[in-house]
């Protein structure tokens, strides 16, 4: 993209709140669940987006607004999509219980394989590019290796559902969000996991009887958000015992039984997140106050994610099956 490559050899700006509309896009048929920006910088004007409507969609959502590729090898709601490190796969999970693996270019399945379970995350490993860990509507989370289609490792864990994914940098260690939410206690809610020996570190992380349906990373400090349905965010320590901070809670957005994506700005000055009533709300991440909001859907925006290059450009997706970008 033209738009993209004078950013590529600089240092990425100040992010500035977006104030208008750039695309709408709409070719999907169903709520749509995640979108990612392609990882690699060259190729960054693509956007990644998995829908209810069981497909995963490829978009040029810099300069053209138009979709680029359709993938339909799942038969039921596609709950996860991510791109593979390199740009040139589409790691995708339904509930359908397949994990695919698909060639961007010919859209051809590399990978496929089914699981006991509905899948609802998946995450690549931040350093070995071949590993991936799936999780979904069952006690156990699976990390599978890519070259041998095989499942590596197992993490057991006393809960019903995996609602998110997030590894810590360099990926000895990684968090998930469960749904492990009783009357008479919170723990199990937020669980770090030892991925090499797949035992328990902590379960004890989050003592607040909401579930978390989103977990982000701070892209500098060692920190994590926890996306809640007590409709506020979060904020963690990343490192053991992984404590909240309570001094400060990102509060004024609406998650409402949404799995409502949040995340931070390229620079961390800023977290950005969806909302219930289709709003998106900018926090200041030092003082968690509300710089702005954008009304930006009808329906309920469970997605706001900024450009990992251009440095205010954002995209949003909602429960009608629309997606827009924002500058």
């Amino acid at each position: 993209s033209e738009l993209i490559k004078p950013y590529l050899g600089s240092k990425y700006k100040v992010t500035e709140v977006p104030k208008s509309l750039i695309f709408s896009m709409s070719k999907h048929s169903g709520p749509v669940n995640e979108i990612q920006w392609c990882p690699v910088r060259e190729q960054s004007h693509m956007l990644l987006s998995a829908s209810m409507d069981k497909t995963v969609k490829v978009w040029d959502a810099v300069d053209t607004g138009c979709c680029l590729k359709t993938y339909s090898c799942h038969f039921c709601a596609v709950r996860a999509a991510r791109w593979s490190s390199c740009g040139r796969r589409i790691l995708s999970g339904g509930f359908d219980s397949m994990v695919h693996l698909t060639d961007v270019e010919t859209g051809k399945q590399i990978f496929s394989s089914k699981t006991e379970f509905r899948i609802s995350a998946l995450k690549f490993h931040p350093t070995e590019s071949n590993v991936f860990i799936c999780g979904g509507f069952s006690p156990e989370v699976k990390a599978w290796d890519l070259r041998t289609s095989k499942v590596l490792r197992v993490y057991k864990a006393a809960v019903q559902q995996t609602l998110d994914i997030l590894f810590l940098p360099e990926g000895r260690e990684f968090l998930t969000s469960t749904d492990a939410v009783s009357r008479d206690s919170a723990d199990r809610t937020i669980v770090a996991w030892d991925f090499q020996s797949a035992a328990k570190i902590s379960n004890q992380i989050f003592h607040e009887r909401y579930t978390c349906p989103s977990l982000t990373l701070h892209p500098k400090e060692s920190v994590f958000v926890a996306q809640t349905n007590g409709n506020y965010m979060a904020l963690f320590s990343a490192q053991r015992p992984y404590r909240i901070n309570k001094k400060k809670r990102y509060e004024g957005h609406k998650v409402e039984g949404f799995a409502v994506g949040c995340e931070f700005s390229p620079d961390g000055t800023l977290l950005v997140t969806g909302s219930s009533d289709g709003k998106v709300f900018f926090y200041n991440y030092h003082t968690s106050r509300i710089i702005r909001t954008l009304s930006a859907h009808k329906e309920a925006c469970v997605s706001a994610i900024f450009h990992p290059v251009l440095p205010s450009l954002l995209a949003t997706c909602d429960w009608a099956g629309e997606i827009k970008i924002w500058q």
